[in-house]
């Protein structure tokens, strides 16, 4: 039946990035280019390459995702393809994986893969996480998963998966489930399934919606608050302390008030693993039940960048404040 066809979607990054005459690095290659810099994917799969865009990931942007996700869709159906590799930078990989994870809806295995050293170094891992992330979206065990993370021979669900180290060649991990699966001599092995992360249409573009995101700090008195009630925002994520807990001067705070009465506000936990609190402190204002009480949404499992991303793309949808809470629950395991 020949070898599965596996497209090979670039968009620059740390594993598209060479070294000028000064040592720094640019995203410069193109899909072509790290097709020819690992030939042995031909003997694992008949690979298409497209560049879709050549960005540093700093610089991406929720409309460049959205438009990857309508590309990778005209992708794999004119070329019919088994499986799809996404390459990327790795500071915004774990949104890109998750926003492409939302709007998936389609069985054939996406795969989002980076690199940690660019290919001037030594030990550059960009290579080896093509190969894997190849493996990996040709395999039938990934159908099915949605939006898979592949790198360091380490398969990971996007919804979970985070950059946990600034340049490790292990940096990508999965703090609240741990990773799905490894790669055994260069054969995926996905012994853990998880459930289909809940659908999203996708936006029209360009996304109006913008989300503030306000991580809380010992001290923090709110100060912030107004410039976010002021700016315009279509909702705020938080990401509390611990449990998703905020100081009492934040909780109290007349511009959070207004947020709350005007835009969806969700919590989530700044500890970046398991889910906020729902009903184990009160007593004092920011205390989770309090929150809650005064409307605040759960992010559930998700992280604060992650909630932030769906937060965007429900506001960009005009969903209504019950639309929003019932997107969110969807992430947790709690009613």
């Amino acid at each position: 039946m020949g070898l599965p066809r596996i497209g090979i979607a670039a968009c620059g990054g740390t594993i598209a990035a060479t070294a000028d005459g000064g040592g720094t690095a640019t995203p410069r290659l193109g899909a072509a280019d790290l097709l020819d810099a690992a030939p042995w994917l031909r003997d694992i799969a008949d690979p298409q390459a497209r560049t879709v865009m050549t960005k540093a990931s700093p610089d991406i942007t929720v409309d460049d995702t959205v438009r990857l996700h309508d590309e990778l869709v005209a992708f794999v159906r004119d070329e019919r393809l088994d499986g799809v590799v996404v390459t990327s930078g790795t500071d915004t990989l774990e949104e890109v994986a998750f926003t492409l994870d939302l709007l998936w809806d389609s069985d054939v295995p996406l795969v989002v893969t980076g690199a940690i050293r660019n290919a001037s170094k030594p030990g550059a891992d960009g290579p080896a996480n093509l190969t894997a992330a190849v493996a990996t979206a040709a395999s039938a065990a990934a159908r099915g998963l949605g939006a898979l993370v592949v790198l360091n021979d380490q398969v990971h669900a996007a919804r979970y998966a985070r950059k946990g180290n600034s340049g490790n060649v292990a940096a990508f991990v999965s703090p609240t489930v741990g990773p799905l699966g490894y790669l055994a001599e260069g054969v995926p092995v996905i012994p853990l399934r998880v459930s289909r992360t809940p659908r999203v249409d996708p936006p029209a573009l360009p996304v109006s919606a913008a989300v503030a995101l306000l991580t809380t700090f010992m001290g923090d008195d709110g100060a912030l608050l107004p410039a976010v009630a002021s700016g315009g925002f279509a909702g705020l994520v938080v990401a509390g302390f611990g449990g998703a807990h905020v100081p009492a001067a934040f909780a109290e705070h007349p511009a959070f008030a207004q947020l709350l009465d005007s835009v969806p506000v969700v919590l989530a936990s700044r500890a970046n693993a398991g889910e906020p609190l729902r009903a184990t402190y009160s007593g004092f204002s920011g205390s989770e039940t309090e929150l809650a009480r005064r409307g605040v949404i759960s992010a559930g499992c998700l992280d604060a960048p992650k909630a932030r991303v769906l937060l965007t793309l429900l506001a960009a949808a005009g969903e209504p404040p019950e639309r929003v809470r019932a997107g969110f629950r969807r992430f947790s395991a709690l009613p």
